[in-house]
């Protein structure tokens, strides 16, 4: 029997991290002298590898630009961690979510745009780190919406296509779930509106945990 398999996207999904890239990106823009973006011009690159992120920002940039403006960003986010100042916290429903996936059978996995050591640290200070069999990041994979990060969690899973479901808050998700031949499920209370989620495919949009649950077939 092939194991069914569900993989989040973690921030707008699992947790709320808004205020940390905000302001991660705030500090990285005027690190060098630049304006930072508006809130909802930030928050519409979530999910994206961090030089790919910047590159949509700051399109008349060059590549080594937007891959040192990542650099100031890693560092701000890691002095907000050294000022106790990052809040991600869960979503309502999310953490009783994964702990009925995971007695139900599923494998759990989580694909993202986090660095391994942010994702590390954001399920381990929830508690939820062991229930994921799979974790893949932005250090290892090319950005959303290439598939690489949701095969990878398929091997790693032994899954397939037919019995995984991506779960997430962007339209970049809902193109990587599609790419990879999965069920792609998308999530409103995230960075991207619902309609988004929709005209990108998703083959549902959950309002909330419960409805979420629904869309994924759990007891």
């Amino acid at each position: 029997m092939t194991n069914r398999l569900a993989v989040f996207d973690c921030d707008g999904t699992l947790v709320d991290s808004q205020h940390n890239i905000c302001t991660a990106m705030a500090r990285a823009f005027e690190a060098v002298q630049l304006t930072p973006p508006e809130r909802l011009a930030i928050l519409a690159v979530v999910g994206l590898s961090l030089p790919v992120a910047m590159a949509r920002l700051l399109p008349e940039a060059e590549s080594d630009f937007h891959d040192h403006l990542a650099d100031h960003y890693k560092s701000a986010f890691q002095a907000l961690r050294r000022e106790n100042a990052v809040s991600e916290p869960l979503y309502p429903g999310i953490a009783e979510l994964v702990a009925e996936l995971d007695a139900a059978g599923w494998l759990l996995g989580v694909a993202t745009g986090k660095s391994d050591r942010g994702l590390n640290l954001c399920l381990s200070h929830h508690g939820i780190l062991d229930r994921f069999v799979t974790l893949q990041t932005a250090d290892r994979h090319p950005s959303k919406p290439h598939p690489s990060m949701l095969l990878t969690a398929m091997a790693d899973a032994g899954a397939t296509p037919e019995t995984t479901v991506m779960i997430g808050d962007t339209s970049f998700d809902i193109d990587m779930g599609l790419a990879a031949g999965a069920r792609a499920i998308g999530v409103g209370w995230g960075y991207h509106p619902a309609q988004e989620l929709t005209a990108a495919g998703a083959h549902g949009v959950a309002m909330d945990s419960m409805e979420l649950r629904r869309h994924i077939g759990a007891p």
